[in-house]
């Protein structure tokens, strides 16, 4: 994969992109939520995508988020359709003991939220997201070799031509710059299931 076939929908101030890496330096108060719990909507960070068709496969990408240290500063992967539709993974910065490594699925305007701690140590995050139809599954890892299931879910819109890449923002007073490496578009990693039967219709 290039990364000319990367588009912004919202370009940042700032940003970098050569020899295989994106350099992106984030605004303060942009983020990605919808709705549900803390009831505001936030829909006004960057992102740097490509669209496909293709109904298999795999994107892997490495996130350097070492120069985050102001609280739910972030940077992962995105498929972002439309501003009530949308999927996101990332570590958000907390404080100085630990991060949120976690994952963001929005249907119709209502976000969720699928979060774990991790050590303040971790400066770095591999993810892979895959595609089976619109059905979908991000993992992460931390060496790039060995990738471990976050989530697996379903977009009510992620049927037909969508866009995927990578995002970064500082939803509070912060700034910072976010590193994306090691892009790589592959055929789909997420094998088909071979367990229990599909119901009948």
């Amino acid at each position: 994969m290039t990364l000319n076939d990367f588009k912004w929908t919202r370009t940042p101030a700032r940003f970098c992109v050569k020899d295989g890496k994106a350099f992106v330096e984030t605004v303060p108060h942009t983020d990605l939520w919808q709705r549900t719990y803390y009831h505001f909507r936030n829909d006004n960070a960057p992102v740097f995508q490509m669209t496909t068709e293709e109904k298999y496969f795999s994107f892997t990408v490495k996130t350097d988020f070492s120069g985050a240290h102001h609280r739910f500063d972030q940077c992962g992967i995105v498929m972002y359709l439309d501003s009530e539709n949308w999927l996101k993974a990332s570590v958000e910065y907390e404080n100085e003991e630990f991060a949120h490594l976690g994952s963001v699925v929005t249907n119709g305007g209502y976000s969720d939220w699928a979060t774990t701690e991790i050590g303040r140590d971790v400066l770095a995050m591999w993810y892979r997201f895959s595609r089976r139809g619109d059905d979908y599954r991000i993992e992460c890892s931390r060496d790039g070799v060995h990738f471990s299931q976050m989530r697996i879910c379903h977009m009510a819109k992620g049927g037909g031509k969508i866009s995927f890449g990578i995002y970064a923002c500082s939803p509070e007073d912060s700034s910072f710059t976010a590193v994306f490496s090691d892009f790589s578009l592959t055929e789909c990693k997420w094998a088909a299931h071979d367990g229990q039967k599909p119901d009948e219709e």
